[in-house]
């Protein structure tokens, strides 16, 4: 940025107002590559995410009347921000109870599940993690960082024109896979193709992830499975009875073919993403005893569970990236109901990872994934400085232009 820009606040806005593990993560990589800059890091609504490892957040529409007539800079720090809904974000900041009344009372009537999501966070937009310069009318800069809308194609024509309204305003846009590169250019607007921040994790915080490896739940893992483990994650909605039965007989051929530990993770647990109960289920099915559920939601403990694992597989893309970081083999598994190159796993799977296994329905999931646990280390290395690179140089290009 220029040089005055060091006395120039930076609001680094994102979706680590709620609990997952990537949108947490994006604000590290952030802060840790914009040394000297004062950063106020914000979301829809103001949280506190520091047990989980995650930052102190404010309310966007509570920094906007503060910073109204103030110059700052707006970083959006990165994530499937650009096909994310009102409604789903809304949603995904109440308790579990809570969300599940709100889902049940408002049913499929849009209109009013949006009215109601615009009124609850204080926002008139269809797309809220994409902010309008109109908030910070003495924005100096307005930045997106690496985000995706592999989906945004689905969306109705109204929403599609909030978002590519507001990027028509930006300053410098980056996005993480060809597929939202292409259709914001057939939008008539640029955008630079750079990796995920969680590529970074391995580089930058190394250390701190490997003194979560060494004690506590990873540790105890560890001890659990001396052959090592597979990390498994999967989302709630694979919940229903049939797909649990069917990814019990997957995971029961991998764990028999490796000899390793399955260890059950969360990579969210905000509503609409990773649920106990469907995990106690999935064990039931499963005939293998080797086993086990980690139930930390820390930040570095999820990716030294990572790291220190075997093999990825689940649904969400951060498990898969962080994987990529610490060169692992990994596997994104996809929901019987969606597929497609719409679907973000995908999109970065075929940007990034060409070469290398990328998604799999659940009845194929144990050949996938002892397909990738065999694939070149020196691959996988290599792969995983490049993204590095790549993205340290993307990241200086959009904050530097």
């Amino acid at each position: 940025m220029p040089d005055s820009s060091a006395t120039v606040p930076v609001i680094l806005f994102g979706a680590f107002d709620r609990h997952n593990f990537g949108d947490l993560l994006f604000a590290h990589v952030a802060a840790a590559l914009l040394p000297g800059r004062e950063l106020i890091f914000a979301g829809l609504a103001g949280r506190d995410l520091r047990p989980h490892g995650g930052h102190q957040v404010a309310a966007l529409p509570a920094l906007a009347r503060q910073w109204r007539g103030r110059a700052v800079d707006i970083i959006h720090a990165g994530g499937e921000i650009l096909d994310c809904d009102i409604w789903e974000a809304a949603v995904m900041l109440l308790p579990q109870d809570e969300a599940q009344q709100a889902i049940a009372h408002f049913g499929p009537h849009l209109e009013a599940r949006q009215a109601w999501a615009q009124q609850m966070l204080g926002l008139p937009t269809l797309a809220p993690y994409v902010a309008p310069r109109t908030l910070f009318p003495q924005a100096r800069r307005v930045i997106f960082n690496a985000v995706g809308g592999a989906g945004l194609v689905q969306r109705d024509a109204a929403f599609r024109a909030d978002v590519t309204g507001t990027l028509k305003d930006a300053d410098a846009i980056g996005v993480r896979d060809m597929r939202t590169q292409a259709m914001l250019r057939q939008a008539g607007i640029a955008a630079q193709l750079m990796p995920d921040p969680a590529v970074m994790a391995a580089e930058l915080f190394g250390g701190e992830i490997g003194r979560h490896a060494a004690a506590g739940e990873t540790a105890d893992m560890r001890t659990a499975f001396p052959d090592g483990h597979i990390a498994v994650q999967c989302s709630a909605d694979f919940g229903d009875e049939a797909t649990l039965r069917a990814m019990a007989l997957q995971l029961d051929s991998i764990a028999a073919a490796t000899g390793c530990g399955i260890a059950l993770f969360r990579a969210g647990a905000a509503p609409w993403h990773d649920d106990l109960s469907c995990y106690a289920r999935l064990m039931a099915h499963m005939r293998s005893k080797a086993v086990r559920i980690f139930h930390s939601l820390h930040l570095w403990d999820i990716c030294a569970l990572l790291a220190t694992s075997r093999c990825y597989v689940g649904s969400s893309l951060h498990g898969r990236i962080v994987a990529m970081a610490y060169a692992l083999p990994r596997v994104n598994l996809l929901h019987p109901g969606y597929g497609g190159p719409h679907v973000k796993q995908a999109a970065y799977a075929a940007t990034w990872d060409a070469g290398l296994p990328g998604c799999t329905n659940v009845q194929s999931l144990a050949q996938v994934a002892l397909q990738a646990i065999v694939t070149s280390e020196d691959v996988r290395r290599s792969r995983a400085q490049e993204l590095v690179r790549q993205y340290r140089d993307g990241f200086s290009r959009l904050v530097e232009t």
